[in-house]
């Protein structure tokens, strides 16, 4: 494969600025489908359709990692953040699956607690993505991304916890915690994203 020397620079902020939003997008949806619970308002296959798109620009993104010979930033770092903000959208996605699957018949509260803060963080993950071209601006958003992902852990622990003190049924036990674990992971993938823009922001500035 021939490597391109004139550089695509803007292609990769475009890139990781769309992937931003489909990750925003993506969990601003979740949380409507956590909201509407029992109610499939918002249907799996929406969630699915997002999570797709959000492969694509991955693989747009990886593809044009592998034809430019020059790159805005390192290349591993480059590689890293597509696949921790593809991390983000897929546990989203696996979140919003096992809703469905596990037919689970009463709401958690924690759930949506834990889905707010996964688009309150979504929200500092896009605008730290769009702001690549601006390195000096990022710094606030990885504050704030590492603060809500404290929140995240702290919901998700006594979430679980709640589960064992006050459910009798040892099958909603268990599904919830996987429900539960996987938007944890979600948030805690959106905290790797923060870390790789904030070396990049180190090594850059």
């Amino acid at each position: 494969m021939r490597l391109a020397l004139v550089p695509k620079t803007t292609a990769f902020y475009d890139l990781f600025a769309s992937a931003g939003d489909n990750l925003l997008e993506t969990a601003r949806l979740v949380e409507r489908r956590f909201a509407e619970f029992p109610r499939d308002i918002v249907r799996q296959s929406e969630v699915k359709a997002l999570e797709t798109r959000g492969d694509e620009l991955t693989r747009e993104t990886l593809e044009l990692l592998n034809t430019q010979y020059i790159t805005p930033f390192d290349r591993e770092d480059i590689y890293d953040l597509a696949k921790a903000i593809d991390d983000v959208v897929d546990y989203m996605d696996e979140a919003s699956d096992l809703l469905g699957l596990y037919k689970v018949e009463s709401r958690l509260d924690a759930a949506l607690e834990q889905c707010k803060v996964l688009v309150e963080i979504a929200e500092h993950v896009a605008a730290a993505l769009a702001d690549l071209k601006q390195l000096r601006r990022i710094e606030p958003h990885v504050v704030e991304i590492k603060r809500l992902e404290d929140e995240g852990d702290r919901i998700v622990r006594e979430g679980i916890a709640g589960l064992f003190e006050n459910t009798k049924d040892a099958l909603t036990v268990i599904r919830w915690k996987d429900i539960l674990e996987a938007l944890e992971e979600a948030i805690d993938s959106c905290e790797t994203a923060a870390d790789l823009v904030g070396n990049i922001v180190v090594k850059n500035v």
